[in-house]
């Protein structure tokens, strides 16, 4: 194993050691291997990729009062601690900064390959059986509601009002997650993603029918 990845893997464990169980150190190992796994197939710097797939999270500004620059900063020095060369700090600090999904709205037009990878391997672990899990445990985390017949999903929503919203758990289905099957990037993450999206419809069709009592 590349020496700087070995050592990212062990600061990313130590950072995110206690963290809320769907953004600790098994999403990201989730999100690294998935990535790597696109990389075969679509190419890309490899070093980058994993890099930046196992930093993605370091601090997320969810966990850190809406910060968005944290993750940039405790990135960019421990890179630098390490020795990695300024070319490749530079591309894992951009993919770090455009990945998210709420950022999408002020993505580039040309994002690189690298970006594409890492950022649909992230998205591949917020849908399927995975992230159901993930998104009931995060809205447990906040304390929400999991589901009410009268509170609507609220779609188009600004990147503001995505950061401030605590809407129920299943109305962020609607929100987000069922609309990550049509935003991956690559032709491999695309074919992935589907059989999570048809995972996920079929769960709600479930839930619905025990939530009304059909029997």
């Amino acid at each position: 194993m590349n020496e700087h990845i070995e050592k990212t893997i062990n600061f990313v464990k130590e950072k995110l050691e206690g963290a809320e169980a769907g953004h600790d150190w098994f999403h990201i190992e989730r999100v690294w291997k998935l990535s790597k796994k696109i990389s075969e197939k679509e190419g890309g710097n490899l070093e980058v990729i994993e890099l930046s797939a196992l930093l993605h999270d370091i601090a997320d500004p969810k966990f850190h009062n809406g910060d968005e620059t944290l993750a940039i900063k405790i990135s960019s020095e421990f890179l630098k601690s390490i020795k990695v060369e300024e070319k490749i700090i530079n591309q894992v600090l951009y993919i770090i900064e455009n990945i998210s999904f709420k950022n999408r709205e002020e993505s580039h037009q040309n994002p690189s390959l690298e970006l594409q990878i890492v950022q649909d391997a992230d998205r591949l672990d917020a849908i399927g059986a995975i992230g159901i899990a993930r998104t009931f445990n995060f809205g447990g985390f906040k304390n929400n509601l999991m589901y009410h017949p009268d509170i609507q999903p609220k779609l188009n929503m600004s990147k503001e009002e995505y950061k401030k919203s605590n809407g129920t758990t299943i109305n962020h289905f609607y929100e987000k997650l069922l609309l990550l099957k049509d935003l991956m990037n690559t032709e491999t993450a695309k074919k992935i993603a589907s059989e999570r999206h048809d995972f996920m419809l079929k769960f709600l069709d479930e839930f619905y029918k025990e939530w009304k009592v059909e029997i």
